[in-house]
Order: structure tokens, then sequence, then C-alpha cells
């Protein structure tokens, strides 16, 4: 099988791209990958990394208010749309798969004008502009959750997951401490902002690593963000010795295994983040973004918190306080924590990755 995928800008695009790769080497180890996304998005740093062929267009995403952006960003889309056509028509490939971000708009589009089978995978449960306006040339679309059906056209939409849980759910666990030269025997908090980093989260977490001695039953690992990583070391080394039960990072590649090492996780709400969580059994303390479109990220935490799996501090809500008594009120609590896990393990979908690459095995008929 030759399949061109495309996602970009954020982890929570490009993660699940990357399992849907990896599963379908795993069935077909000499199929063709062509990986298309822009050279400013994680995307440009990430995908040459797992080795897989990767190539470029220039796009932006639109204003959601009138703007004469917008007319410029129609006329990078074409020029984007015509390279990308002419990129596919050299890679022939069976399919193409868009999984979210501008990038797949020209990309995607470029497949449906060359009658090549396409198939879109959303992860929020409020689908994107790019998505929305794909549906209805995408072949098959693939939906993380039942109520994404909606937006999109009944007949072309089915259920499947999101592939980032399949990789997860298989890493293992001792591997991802064993990276990063952590002890075992202790429980460990994974705090993380996001693909990027967040401040907010930083604020918080920098203000507490003071009374991390206080609790040395658990080792924090504490992912600043590329973008902010220099700043917060600079504020940690200036409090003192940094304590011996927290490991900091600027980003960390291995996720999948440092997530399956982990006891309790600290990260915003993004749809891929919570099908990793989910197909772990792993409890979390959730901050959901307040800058990301329709509010979708703590409509995601809330989901999850009404299922009894995490616990929601909006960022407004969020001091060092809060989100340490928090940490230390799951952890220390063995039925909170069991419960915790157990409404978490009911809701993930570790098998997603096969049923996304199933769909695809229908549209190109091989």
């Amino acid at each position: 099988m030759k399949i061109v995928i495309s996602g970009g800008g954020t982890g929570g695009h490009i993660y699940p791209a990357l399992a849907l790769i990896k599963e379908i080497k795993r069935h077909e180890p000499d199929s063709q990958v062509l990986y298309i996304g822009t050279v400013r998005g994680l995307e440009a740093d990430l995908v040459p990394k797992e080795g897989i062929p990767f190539k470029s267009v220039y796009i932006t995403g639109f204003k959601r208010s009138l703007s004469f952006e917008n007319v410029k960003t129609i006329v990078r889309f074409i020029k984007a749309a015509r390279r990308a056509r002419k990129l596919i028509k050299q890679f022939a490939p069976d399919a193409v798969v868009g999984t979210g971000g501008y990038v797949c708009g020209p990309v995607v589009y470029a497949a449906s004008s060359l009658r090549i089978p396409t198939l879109i995978h959303e992860q929020n449960v409020i689908p994107g502009l790019t998505n929305k306006f794909l549906s209805r040339y995408a072949t098959r679309i693939a939906v993380s959750f039942g109520g994404s059906s909606a937006y999109f056209p009944r007949e072309k939409t089915v259920i499947t997951g999101n592939p980032r849980a399949t990789e997860v759910a298989m890493a293992d666990r001792r591997a991802g401490l064993l990276s990063l030269g952590i002890p075992q025997g202790k429980k460990h908090v994974l705090i993380v902002g996001g693909s990027r980093g967040a401040r907010a989260i930083n604020d918080a977490v920098l203000n507490l690593i003071p009374q991390l001695p206080g609790y040395p039953d658990y080792h924090f690992i504490y992912v600043t963000g590329d973008v902010h990583y220099k700043k917060v070391m600079t504020v940690i080394e200036e409090q003192g010795k940094i304590p011996d039960n927290i490991t900091v990072r600027p980003f960390i590649y291995n996720m999948p295994e440092v997530l399956a090492g982990t006891d309790l996780i600290v990260n915003r709400a993004g749809a891929s983040f919570l099908a990793e969580i989910t197909s772990l059994g792993l409890p979390s303390i959730l901050i959901p973004s307040p800058y990301v479109t329709n509010n979708h990220q703590e409509k995601n935490a809330r989901w999850l918190e009404e299922q009894g799996a995490a616990s929601v501090i909006l960022e407004t809500e969020l001091t060092s306080e809060r989100l340490l008594d928090e940490i230390d009120s799951i952890l220390s609590d063995s039925g909170k924590d069991a419960g915790m896990r157990k409404a978490a393990r009911s809701l993930g979908q570790p098998e997603a990755a096969e049923l996304v690459y199933k769909e695809l095995k229908t549209i190109t008929g091989t």
C-alpha cells in the first residue's frame, strides 16, 4: 500500500498520523508513506525524526472574522493545492489521509480532484474548520467520538477512536522511565502543557517546586515545552538546589513509553491526549486551554470529569497550592486513584489504529 498522510500544526494532529503509519507498517511492512506538512509546523521536526519521507506546502489558516488576510489565504490555498497535486501525482498513492490542521485542506482537496480515495480523521468532539470543509470531498470520515458524527455526512462517517490510543496502549512502561533516568519504586507524576508548553501551567509548577522535598514518595516529570525551557530553568536555578524528585525536560519524543510509566498526568485536554490516557487507564488533572476554538478543551475535560476519570482545574483557578493539593489527594487515596483508573480505562479505545487501517483497506479496495 502507498499512502500520503497530512496533518500539522500541533501534536494533536501529528501523533495520530504517526500512530496510523506504524499500524500500516505493522500490517504491511513494505508499504510506502509520504508525509505532507508545513515547514513551520511541529511536523517538520517530528516526522523526519521517525524516518518518514517529508514534503511541504505553504498554507495558513483562515481567520474566523472578516479579514483581508483571508483573501491571501485563499491564494495560498490554491498554490498549495497545485503543489500538493504535483507531489501526489509523482508519488501515486492508493489513498490520502488527513488528520487535521489547515495543511490537510489543500492536500486532501488535491487528492479528491485526482479521484484518489481519501480519509479524514477528526480528533475532537467539535470538528475544526478544515475537516468541515473537507467532509464534502472525503471518501470516508473517521471520528474519535460519537458526538462528532452529527457534524458530518452520516453515510461517510465511522466511529474509530483515535489511532494514538493504540500506540500508547502498546508502550513499554519500564522503557519510558529508564530513558529519562528516573528511579523506580515511586509514584510518577507527569506534568505537560501540551506539545508547545503552557505558560500558566509553567508558572504554577515553578511555584510548587520548592515544596517538592516534602513529597519524597512522588517523582515529578515536568515537560516545559521547547520555547519555555530556558526561562524555566533559569527560574528554577535561582530558587536554589533543584529537588531530587523532579526531572525537567523541554520535550519528550518517546511520550507513549513515558506515559505508560506514569501514575498521574497533569495536562491540557486535547482530544489526542485524552485518547492516550484513557487507553492506559490513567487518572488525570486536566487544565483545559481557554484559547481554543469553541472551548472544546473544557468540553472534553468536563466529559472525562463526569465519567469519574479526571479532575478539572480551569486556568483562572490554577494555583500551585491547588495543583499540589489535587495531586496529593489522588495519589494518597488508593480508593480514589483506583476509581479514576477504572473510569478512564472504560473510556479507552486501544483498537483505534486497527479500525482506521481497516477503513483505509475498504476505501482502496485492497
